[in-house]
């Protein structure tokens, strides 16, 4: 059986599964739950917080085969569909790869056509923010007056690049960083699910590690059970991320403080063996000097 990666295998299927996003959850569960639907939603977040779930999500709660429900049923035809990436009438956009205005157009010209299996058409535009001004120009008159049966669903991770136009146009919804004591429950339930060994203390760091991303979170945590071949301890996920200890950092810092270039230069080079990621050392050290500060 071909492996499928954690993150796509935990990818969630209903807004219970929607880990760290209480408030956009509540606010989109009470529209559903009263039909009261906007045309155009805009999704903003850093990486991997889960705005291509949620527009995904959204679009098996309109089109489920039960009736519009903040919780689809998860079994008809559509919802497997959605699921498995195959329903005709979600259409996902990379407006990476697509920012010209003739792309733009040719999308639009699909927007008058009833939709051809579900309740509703659904553009998920993810990366909306790279299309060029000419396409967001185009965009606009569909978007103030869509039909009936069409609903935006946007994604960006830069929403200062969204004219003022468009973003009047949408219900923006904010997907927040997660915070590793959020993360690191939640991977150990994959762990336990998944029948693997682990140690807190590794999930922990790898929580930390994943800066609010939880599918940087799963990536780290699938690259850690290959190196640990299928068990998770502190000590490899240590050398795996190329964490640092504070005790590391002290040393460096009171070579500094003494102006000590002997030992300055013995404690770089210690932490060299480490094959650390410099950027994140220092990232550390000037949390370690604001816990000195305060």
């Amino acid at each position: 059986m071909t492996y499928q990666v954690l993150a796509r295998k935990w990818r969630p299927k209903t807004f219970a599964d929607l880990i760290g996003q209480d408030i956009v959850v509540r606010t989109l569960t009470h529209a559903l739950t009263h039909q009261r639907l906007h045309h155009a939603y805009l999704f903003t977040g850093t990486r991997g917080v889960g705005k291509t779930t949620l527009g995904r999500l959204i679009a098996k709660c309109m089109n489920c085969e039960q009736g519009i429900s903040p919780t689809p049923c998860g079994q008809c035809s559509i919802c497997l569909a959605i699921d498995a990436g195959h329903f005709v009438d979600l259409i996902e956009v990379d407006a990476a790869s697509r920012t010209k205005v003739e792309d733009t157009r040719d999308l639009l010209d699909n927007v008058q056509y009833a939709p051809a299996q579900g309740r509703f058409k659904i553009y998920l535009i993810d990366e909306v923010h790279m299309l060029s001004g000419h396409s967001f120009n185009a965009l606009l008159k569909t978007l103030e007056e869509p039909p009936s049966h069409v609903k935006f669903l946007f994604a960006t991770t830069d929403p200062d690049r969204l004219p003022d136009t468009v973003l009047s146009r949408c219900i923006q919804f904010h997907l927040k960083n997660m915070a590793p004591d959020i993360i690191a429950p939640y991977l150990a339930h994959i762990l336990q699910e998944e029948k693997i060994n682990f140690e807190q203390t590794a999930l922990d760091r790898i929580a930390y590690a994943a800066e609010g991303s939880m599918r940087d979170a799963l990536s780290l945590l699938d690259q850690a059970i290959a190196f640990g071949q299928g068990a998770l301890l502190e000590a490899d996920v240590k050398t795996m991320l190329g964490s640092l200890e504070h005790d590391d950092l002290m040393i460096l810092l009171e070579a500094i403080a003494q102006q000590d270039a002997a030992q300055l230069a013995q404690a770089l080079q210690q932490l060299s063996l480490y094959h650390c990621d410099y950027a994140q050392a220092a990232q550390t050290l000037l949390s370690l000097l604001h816990h000195l500060a305060l």
